[in-house]
């Protein structure tokens, strides 16, 4: 790989940026990351999962303290809810409330379903090749950081 090769990958990101940028605007209040959250929350629960604010974090790969305030303010907004474990009260389960999985639908589904026929030249391999680069481009860059910190 060469160095400019890296600056075509960064700016490659930057479009992807631009790219996500186009999406629909959302509902005032409503943060991307909100979609984000909703579409994890689907998932984990189709795999048959209770889901916890741990296991949301351990999903996204983001620190605990960070998702635990995104879930207070989607609840406050009325997306989410908590509930606590029968068994155990201290066990809390986040479940999405109809408000919520309206928004999942209406920014999820049905805006990524109307972009299928646009998509026709892309292939599925192709697809899969820029998820996985983008996931190991990601990698790379966050543990280069953790490294830079510790010096």
């Amino acid at each position: 790989m060469t160095s400019e090769i890296i600056k075509r990958m960064f700016d490659a990101c930057y479009q992807a940026k631009r790219i996500r940028d186009m999406l629909p605007p959302l509902p005032e209040g409503v943060r991307a990351s909100f979609i984000h959250y909703l579409d994890v929350i689907r998932s984990l629960e189709r795999q048959g999962i209770r889901v916890k604010v741990s296991d949301i974090s351990y999903a996204m790969e983001l620190p605990r303290p960070g998702v635990t305030r995104t879930v207070k303010e989607m609840e406050e907004k009325g997306y989410l809810k908590k509930l606590a474990s029968e068994k155990d009260g201290r066990v809390i389960y986040i479940t999405i409330t109809q408000k919520g999985l309206e928004l999942s639908q209406k920014y999820d589904e049905q805006y990524f379903n109307s972009l299928l026929p646009y998509m026709e030249e892309i292939t599925d391999e192709d697809a899969e090749c820029m998820i996985q680069t983008v996931e190991k481009f990601y990698q790379i860059m966050c543990e280069r950081r953790i490294l830079d910190n510790e010096r």
